[in-house]
């Protein structure tokens, strides 16, 4: 059997592409079909999050083994048909480090396999990617800044620190006299020696 598995990108735009994938192939083939239909460049590390019908994660399977003991489930471990079992399931997958893609998909058909077909295929793409991972707060990020949100976050913080300041410190309210000191109190008491 084929699995037709819708993959949207999340982004406030309409961007999504439908992959035909045999439902015996491993879930690290399908990461390799996302990444053909999305034009996703690089090795970066991915995982699918497999979802129950709530949208809570049931199993989080990584591309590479994270775990301590080095015997984890990884995408090569686990088959299509067992991530999604029927139509209208639903998992996330996420791709890259620093710049962080995040898709949902959706199994919306099984069908038939086609004879001399190369699964996975891509059968129908919507929608131009950015060049970029969007931002999930919708900004547009500054080519410039090292941290793009806090251009727009705090871009009046500036004009309300020059208009308060700080108080003077050598006014004469500040009293740093040592009259209150009280020196005895750390004398050397000879009474203590041994």
């Amino acid at each position: 059997m084929v699995y037709k598995i819708r993959i949207i990108l999340d982004t406030k735009d309409d961007i999504f592409r439908d992959i035909e994938i045999k439902d015996k192939q491993t879930l690290w083939n399908l990461h390799l079909g996302i990444k053909s239909a999305f034009t996703l460049m690089g090795e970066d590390l991915s995982l699918f999050n497999i979802l129950d019908e709530e949208g809570m994660v049931m199993k989080t399977v990584p591309l590479e083994d994270m775990s301590d003991d080095g015997d984890g489930e990884i995408m090569s471990d686990v088959y299509v048909k067992e991530a999604f079992e029927k139509v209208g399931d639903k998992v996330h997958f996420q791709y890259g480090f620093m710049d962080l893609w995040e898709f949902f998909l959706e199994l919306v058909e099984i069908i038939d396999e086609k004879p001399a077909v190369n699964y996975p295929i891509t059968v129908f793409r919507f929608g131009n990617m950015p060049l970029k991972a969007p931002s999930k707060s919708g900004a547009k990020r500054s080519k410039n800044s090292a941290m793009p949100l806090m251009d727009d976050e705090f871009g009046s913080f500036e004009e309300e620190f020059a208009a308060t300041g700080f108080p003077d410190e050598d006014d004469d309210s500040f009293d740093d006299d040592e009259d209150d000191f009280d020196d005895d109190t750390f004398d050397d008491d000879d009474s203590d020696e041994i």
